[in-house]
């Protein structure tokens, strides 16, 4: 008898296997050129809308805080806690709330008006980026 020296022991990786590891391979791998520059060209839109809502944002999240301190000094016995008569509470808080609502509605012309700042500063760069890209 015979006997077989050249004993292999060969695997192969599933699909899914092979899918995961294609993935982790990818994390590690440098990025092609066009997918940097596709990467970048995004994040550069990114920061400008993310500037624009995060202002706006802290607009109308602290006007609405604004609103209800004035509607609460308004409708309730906060006044006198404060030492304010009914009166002057009710002054007060009317003048908190229409500051509130100015700070709420204006919100929304900030955001405009900083996404359009914003574009007209970064947009030599995405245009650049795009051309690039284009051809």
């Amino acid at each position: 008898m015979e006997r077989n020296d050249k004993e292999t022991f060969t695997y192969t990786y599933s699909a899914k296997e092979q899918k995961e590891i294609q993935a982790i391979r990818q994390k590690y791998a440098a990025p092609a050129q066009a997918q940097d520059k596709l990467g970048q060209l995004r994040r550069l839109d990114a920061a400008v809308t993310r500037k624009a809502q995060t202002v706006s944002l802290a607009f109308g999240v602290i006007g609405a805080l604004v609103l209800g301190s004035g509607m609460s000094l308004a409708m309730t016995d906060l006044g006198g806690i404060l030492g304010l008569d009914s009166v002057m509470a009710m002054a007060v808080g009317i003048l908190l709330g229409g500051i509130g609502m100015v700070l709420v509605g204006a919100a929304y012309p900030v955001y405009n008006r900083i996404l359009k700042k914003e574009r007209a500063k970064i947009a030599p760069e995405i245009l650049r980026l795009s051309d690039e890209l284009m051809k």
